[in-house]
């Protein structure tokens, strides 16, 4: 399958995953089936790129691979919150290890202070609804995945003027995305429901992994 075909497959799973959330109950099957699907398939996407960077390569991959895990794992919100919690802070372990090969970390340290102060302000307002069991794992992913966001934009700041620059912004855009998804579900789960809330989840949630498979460079033949 070309690389258009697997972004077209990729929209439309998850259009069917999003579609089913809010009748999880009634019809689990679009959920159960094409939630997993979608990660899987922008694993897809990912595994031809970055031959040239293999560390870079594995470290994404195996991100991509834990973040499937926690997908599964929150296909049970209550008992799969915690080990999907623990499954996605090691995938943004994996990636703030890929986004340091060629760039160190804090390397541009406005990028690190403006993620820190958002991820605090986020954390401020719902940290009185999160329930005391949590509050460390809580805290601990959510550094994490500022450190994450920081890292993605330092490495966009750092290619600026070069050859991969564009492929740097995507993945700049894609930390923010994280960031955004993890913001919107933490306010759904411990502050108010939200309208929509699988949309936006969602919607964010794998624009932001799609980013970050895409950010791997082509095979030098490939023009995708």
């Amino acid at each position: 399958m070309t690389a258009r075909g697997l972004d077209l497959a990729i929209v439309a799973s998850a259009v069917l995953a999003i579609a089913g959330a809010p009748f999880a109950l009634a019809a689990p099957a679009l959920v159960f089936v094409f939630k997993p699907l979608t990660t899987v398939l922008i694993l897809v996407r990912a595994w031809p790129r970055g031959h040239d960077v293999p560390r870079v390569r594995r470290l994404v991959l195996l991100g991509l691979v834990l973040s499937l895990a926690g997908d599964i794992a929150l296909l049970w919100p209550k008992e799969g919150f915690l080990p999907g919690l623990v499954a996605f802070l090691l995938a943004h372990l994996c990636y703030i290890g890929a986004f340091t090969r060629g760039v160190r970390f804090a390397a541009r340290p406005l990028a690190l202070v403006f993620y820190a102060v958002v991820a605090a302000a986020v954390l401020s307002q719902l940290w009185p609804h999160v329930p005391a069991a949590l509050r460390l794992p809580v805290l601990a992913y959510v550094v994490a995945l500022a450190a994450m966001a920081s890292q993605a934009a330092a490495v966009w700041l750092a290619a600026r003027g070069g050859n991969a620059e564009s492929r740097a912004r995507v993945l700049a855009i894609g930390g923010a995305l994280f960031l955004c998804s993890d913001a919107l579900l933490a306010i759904n789960k411990f502050a108010s429901p939200l309208p929509a809330a699988s949309l936006w989840i969602l919607a964010t949630y794998w624009s932001a992994q799609w980013c970050i498979a895409y950010w791997l460079p082509p095979r030098k033949a490939s023009t995708s």
